[in-house]
């Protein structure tokens, strides 16, 4: 039969034979250009250092990254994103090198450059995968204006304890969603092939692999887990991100079996290469190579070698590569294989990016003008909007804009905090402070705020820094200077503005310094002098708000049992008092979902939603029962569950069904529900699909996310939504690791978040 080649097809096939062809340009020049290059180059490019210096007055010929430079030691710099003056010189140095080879300059541009989104994990409380690619690429532009071209993003790292620090830096607990939103912020940074423009960069995928997992939420702390596991519940996002392209991974601080993930073959070339397809270059961590010293596998040139060789290529800030490979080839230890190889993909990255074509392209100081606009402040409000969670509401909120309001607590009049962790070039000044936004909001209406501080967020300074809460000068006045009332005093001022008020607006939580890296906790409740002046404006009677400034979830039973209303807004970043405010008044009703539950006691953790059954199971939200799975003192359940956020509405779900109650393994059924807003206001609410494999070879989740859909819904209105199953939706690893799936009945659920689910039973022949 005469095949006939349609339009789209000899587009796909003249697109493919187009990219094998600039594959092939590609690989000719670096073939040539490695021709030329000593040894010493090679590794030379394989070395990456953070800029020591702010400005170009440092870069004398007795500096030795201007030396390493010279010399074609220096592969990338990174930790600058400041003037591109500085810049152009840096690269200057590279290119008198012996053969002229252009830096990578990389920066941890986390959630925005200079216009600053909120925390990563709020901005997962999205569930809106378009809105986080418009960020990321937003995130991107602005970066590529202050002449970044390589960003440490995005964190893909599933995390099941909040006492880890750093779970503000990923997407929460799920690995369905959680590479949905890798997915994304890759698409942002990267676009959606491979021809980058000055406006895109390369994107790092964090942290590879296992990060969150790390034993008591301990940062950089042993992971114990096994490979079935592991590809089951964890590893979904890494291999998601290099499906869309990711063009680099940073190898993780903790080990994986025995072996740290820097040295770890496992992971840096089986699974990250042979399985995920990624073709792209690994970097180290921050001295994760010298540090494998320390975990006991070796001396720096042993860890060093065995780096290379199990599949990373460029090593941060440890002078290990560039300090011992030349004397492990010579002794036998590594290859020039090994060497070519990494070296190769440094430069294809080079290569991909124009850099050889125009070393100066992203450096040219040209598009300034695109860094913290009005058009990407905008984009942070609505981000914002979308990413706070409604915990509770007992019909207080939305507030009269002719309310009197006391506006209250360490955080309400707070610019520098809204920025949350990991903001490496905010401009925290020009942050939107809660007071402001409220005060703005209420322009042209009748209603009044009055703020106080009324407490310190720390009882205690954090580290060896300045005390968190109070001004970045204190502690370093002067005589003169005014004393700083106690808390007491503090307190009092706060309680009397609230007696006079309709209602207390009362914002507390975490300063920036208590998530991130470095910043585990093994309480993670709201810290006790805000517990205190919370307790002292409960007695005052009048109706409390809990506005929630946070890195991650707290256990706050007390106030959900005692205040009126608790919206979570995480730290949303530059915009975050106007978005506040749109939400408390109702400008903007609240839609986010949360994507890590929320405990009621720290000895609950680890605590997710998709945790197995035991032989002698126990219901999550059942009282204690002796000889179930179950505590004594509180029950299973989190206070708020995976996928939970409250609205300003209220949607019905009805009709769920299936377009078949059996599917062959090479067929598809639709899954339907009916969902209708039952309340006064529009609003939008996040439809959620799990399932749970009722039996298996291996045991399986009580439930698993499989998929989700962001819906808008005027009052009053109703809408079917679909989504479609296949097999490939219910497939797992099994014992031996074979992605499989098996013949049975599986329950499908639908639901507004993980604990209210509707369930189909639907058999697999």
């Amino acid at each position: 039969m005469k095949k006939i080649l349609t339009l789209g097809a000899l587009a796909l096939a003249l697109f493919s034979l187009n990219s094998c062809s600039q594959k092939s340009e590609m690989d000719r020049f670096i073939d040539d250009l490695m021709g030329k290059m000593s040894v010493e180059e090679k590794i030379g490019q394989l070395n990456l250092h953070s800029m020591g210096f702010r400005s170009s007055a440092a870069l004398t010929d007795d500096n030795a990254t201007v030396k390493a430079l010279k010399e074609g030691q220096m592969g990338a710099l990174y930790g600058f994103g400041g003037s591109p003056e500085t810049m152009r010189q840096l690269q200057d140095f590279a290119l008198q090198g012996p053969h002229g080879i252009p830096l990578i300059f990389g920066m941890d541009v986390i959630h925005g450059y200079q216009t600053i989104f909120p925390v990563p994990l709020a901005i997962s409380n999205t569930w809106n995968t378009d809105l986080v690619e418009k960020y990321a690429r937003v995130a991107a532009k602005e970066a590529t204006a202050g002449g970044i071209n390589w960003v440490f993003s995005p964190m893909v790292d599933i995390c099941h304890d909040a006492r880890w620090g750093r779970i503000v830096e990923g997407a929460g607990e799920d690995p369905y969603l959680g590479g949905e939103m890798a997915k994304a912020m890759v698409y942002g940074y990267q676009g959606h092939d491979d021809v980058f423009d000055e406006t895109e960069v390369l994107a790092c995928v964090k942290h590879y692999a296992l990060y969150g997992a790390a034993e008591a939420g301990r940062d950089y702390n042993t992971v114990n887990l096994g490979r079935q596991e592991i590809l089951n519940n964890w590893m979904r996002p890494y291999a998601d991100a290099a499906a869309a392209g990711a063009a680099s991974y940073m190898s993780s601080f903790n080990e994986f079996e025995g072996i740290p993930a820097s040295a770890n073959h496992y992971l840096l070339t089986e699974l990250l290469r042979d399985t995920y397809g990624f073709d792209g270059f690994v970097v180290s961590d921050a001295t994760a190579v010298q540090e494998m010293v320390a975990h006991g596998i070796g001396d720096l040139q042993e860890v060093s070698a065995r780096a290379l060789q199990a599949g990373l290529d460029m090593d941060m800030n440890s002078d290990g590569f560039v300090g011992t490979l030349k004397k492990s080839l010579d002794e036998g230890r590594v290859s020039i294989k090994d060497i070519d190889k990494a070296c190769r993909r440094i430069l294809e990255a080079k290569y991909k990016l124009g850099l050889f074509e125009d070393p100066y392209k992203y450096i040219k100081g040209e598009r300034t003008d695109e860094i913290f606009s009005e058009e990407n402040r905008a984009l942070a409000r609505e981000v914002a909007q979308e990413s706070q969670v409604l915990l509770k509401n007992s019909g207080i909120l939305p507030l009269s804009k002719d309310a009197k309001i006391a506006l209250v607590g360490p955080f309400a009049d707070n610019a520098s905090d809204m920025s949350g962790a990991w903001a490496m070039s905010a401009r925290a000044s020009d942050n939107v402070t809660i007071l402001q936004g409220i005060r703005e909001a209420l322009e042209g209406h009748k209603g009044t705020v009055s703020y106080a501080a009324g407490s310190k967020a720390t009882a205690q300074p954090i580290g060896g820094g300045f005390g968190v809460g109070f001004t970045r000068n204190e502690g370093r006045q002067n005589a003169n200077a005014k004393p700083q009332p106690t808390q007491a005093q503090m307190v009092a001022e706060a309680v009397a503005i609230a007696k006079r008020s309709d209602v207390i607006v009362a914002c507390v939580g975490e300063p920036n310094a208590m998530s991130g890296e470095g910043s585990s906790r093994a309480d993670i409740s709201i810290p006790e002098i805000q517990q205190e002046f919370i307790a002292a404006l409960k007695d005052t009677g009048k109706p409390i708000v809990l506005v929630l400034t946070t890195g991650r979830p707290l256990t706050i039973v007390w106030e959900d049992e005692n205040l009126d209303a608790i919206l979570n807004t995480w730290a949303l970043g530059t915009e975050a008092g106007h978005a506040i405010a749109d939400v408390l008044f109702g400008d903007a009703n609240p839609s986010g979902k949360l994507t890590t539950s929320f405990p009621r006691e720290v000895g609950q953790l680890p605590l997710y939603y998709n945790h197995k059954n035991t032989g002698r199971p126990h219901p999550d939200y059942d009282p204690y029962r002796k000889f179930t799975s179950c505590y004594m003192d509180v029950i299973n359940a989190p206070l708020y569950p995976f996928g939970y956020g409250l609205s300003y509405t209220t949607f019905e779900y009805s009709g769920l069904s299936l377009s078949s109650d059996s599917m062959p393994m090479d067929g598809k059924v639709t899954v339907s529900v009916n969902v209708k807003n039952t309340g006064k206001y529009d609003g939008k609410e996040t439809v959620q699909l799990y399932i749970h494999d009722v039996v298996s070879t291996s045991t399986r989740p009580v439930k698993e996310l499989r998929g989700f859909k962001k819906i808008f819904l005027k009052a009053g209105e109703s809408q079917t939504v679909t989504f479609d199953l296949t097999a490939e939706d219910l497939k797992y690893y099994n014992h031996a690791l074979e992605y499989v799936c098996e013949e049975g009945d599986f329950e499908i659920m639908v639901g507004p978040n993980s604990r209210d689910t509707e369930t189909v039973l639907l058999t697999v022949k």
